[in-house]
């Protein structure tokens, strides 16, 4: 008889890093996502976990720590000698904890296959973040019992340079009465930093006299920074210096488009809140889109002018449908509204004859569009795929340039659900800082189904129709790019906040106290 083995299980430990997402490393990613069955401590970030849980197999276990049955190292083997693959994911690096580096040792002492994933350490990683230098031996560790610290050394590796300490919030106190009674100077500088490489990180800076009263709020993990690298901060301290940092944005876009925008403005360290206002619907008749399509393989269309990405998924849609890819363009040119728009005719590998190098809209288009010429354009015919909603500024422009135009309703555009009162309440009672809209209907649909913005609220737009809307709509456009695009609009705005952040810090302080500029940029100089 045959007897059936088992699949061999595998267990990780895997250092999360000091809580960015972006800095787990690659092997890191793999075994979380790979994993059956993930055991995390608290001091690992929801944010990091909600990315995880994303990408992860999808009837993969989640459990805390705490609530795993007896102790970890029993339940990860358990499930390993079960043909699963476990993992422990500990903030920080998985060595920087003795009671990982006890979990490891039982795991050692089995046949069960195994393997540690080093993480950028969490002291070491929110010291970097936070602008304040470790130079020579990098002194960094993370704390998870501070009744075993040498304070002594401490106070003399203080003395020498800087050191980092990644330690509970409520430890604080501690930490401040052992380094005063190992003979540490009082106005030593230390920074106190919570939410680590968060989307909320905030440093506070003071002495070992007074950093526990300057951290008052603090809660959960925090990092100690100590000694003369403190005092680099002004010049280093980059993740919270971002054009955009603590800005909240309301980006009201299609659920399909929203995540290119929310992934810029994240890296200029806002943090955004994506509203949907309009839903992406096929056209009610789809007869048009049909001859549309068959005229496009008949050789029936000179041009087919995109003006959205919208436009362009609904037409390789349809191609889809009847089975056609991008060979049955061959001999039609091609020309976009937009650099994204290009972009996305380029990702069916199509290079598009024209995209305007000036104003990206309908006029500026038909300023580069040429007239039509019966010798040199045998075919007189221009296929236009739009919203049901589109202007008719481009369809009549190009037949005053002698063109048969084809207007097609490629899709429609619909208003979304209302956002929950929280959000609405938010948006009308300024309770973001900016919000970015990329098309006329976006500002139409957000008033209509969250009412207007309040006026401490900077409103950015991509384009000058967008402009007209949004001033129609009774909003003062703050923002507007010289191309209309998402990276350029997001770029205007991080550029608008730094103007302003530098318009504040020149004025006297009595005078930015009475500024009516609101946002986290104002707050910084009050």
């Amino acid at each position: 008889m045959t007897r059936t083995r088992k699949p061999a299980g595998h267990i990780a430990f895997v250092g999360a890093g000091p809580g960015d997402p972006g800095l787990l490393t690659r092997r890191a990613h793999d075994a979380l996502v790979e994993a059956d069955q993930v055991i995390y401590d608290r001091g690992v970030p929801e944010s990091l976990l909600a990315t995880i849980r994303a990408e992860a197999k999808e009837d993969a276990q989640f459990t805390p720590a705490e609530g795993a049955s007896g102790d970890v190292a029993k339940v990860l083997i358990s499930a390993a000698r079960s043909g699963l693959s476990a993992v422990h994911l500990v903030a920080g690096d998985p060595f920087g904890h003795d009671s990982v580096v006890k979990e490891v040792q039982a795991v050692a002492r089995t046949a069960v296959h195994f393997e540690v994933v080093p993480g950028v350490g969490q002291a070491e990683g929110v010291a970097t973040y936070a602008g304040v230098p470790l130079p020579g031996l990098r002194t960094a560790a993370d704390v998870d019992d501070v009744s075993t610290l040498d304070f002594e050394a401490l106070a003399t590796a203080v003395a020498r340079d800087s050191l980092a300490l990644a330690v509970d919030a409520g430890d604080l106190a501690t930490l401040r009465d052992g380094l005063l009674a190992a003979g540490l100077d009082g106005t030593t500088p230390v920074g106190v930093t919570g939410d680590g490489t968060g989307e909320t990180q905030f440093t506070t800076t003071s002495t070992v006299d007074s950093f526990v009263a300057a951290a008052l709020g603090f809660t959960g993990r925090v990092v100690l920074t100590l000694g003369a690298g403190v005092a680099h901060r002004d010049k280093l301290s980059w993740w919270e210096n971002r054009p955009l940092y603590g800005w909240k944005v309301l980006v009201p876009r299609t659920k399909e488009q929203a995540g290119a925008m929310s992934a810029r403005l994240r890296a200029y360290g806002a943090i955004p809140c994506e509203v949907p206002t309009i839903a992406v619907e096929p056209p009610r008749t789809p007869a048009q889109m049909e001859r549309a399509v068959k005229g496009l393989v008949d050789g029936r269309y000179a041009w087919v002018l995109f003006t959205s990405v919208n436009a362009v998924r609904a037409v390789w849609e349809k191609f889809g449908e009847h089975g056609l890819d991008a060979r049955h363009f061959g001999g039609v040119k091609i020309a976009c509204i937009g650099e994204a728009t290009a972009d996305a005719v380029r990702a069916f590998g199509i290079q598009p004859e024209l995209v305007p190098a000036g104003e990206q809209s309908s006029e500026g288009l038909l300023a580069e569009f040429s007239p039509h010429d019966e010798v040199l354009d045998p075919v007189g015919r221009v296929l236009l795929p739009r919203a049901d909603i589109a202007t008719e500024t481009l369809a009549a422009g190009l037949t005053e340039l002698g063109w048969e135009v084809d207007d097609v309703t490629a899709y429609r555009t619909v208003r979304a659900a209302p956002p929950p009162a929280e959000i609405r309440d938010a948006i009308k009672s300024g309770g973001f800082d900016a919000v970015l809209f990329t098309s006329s209907s976006t500002v139409r649909n957000l008033v209509g189904i969250a009412g207007k913005p309040h006026t401490r609220t900077v409103v950015a737009v991509i384009g000058p129709k967008t402009a007209e809307t949004a001033t129609e709509f009774g909003l003062r456009v703050d923002v507007q790019p010289a191309h209309a695009s998402v990276p350029d609009l997001v770029e205007a705005l991080a550029s608008y906040a730094v103007e302003l952040r530098e318009k504040l810090a020149a004025m006297p302080a009595k005078q930015r106290r009475g500024s009516k500029v609101q946002g986290p940029t104002a707050l910084r100089f009050r």
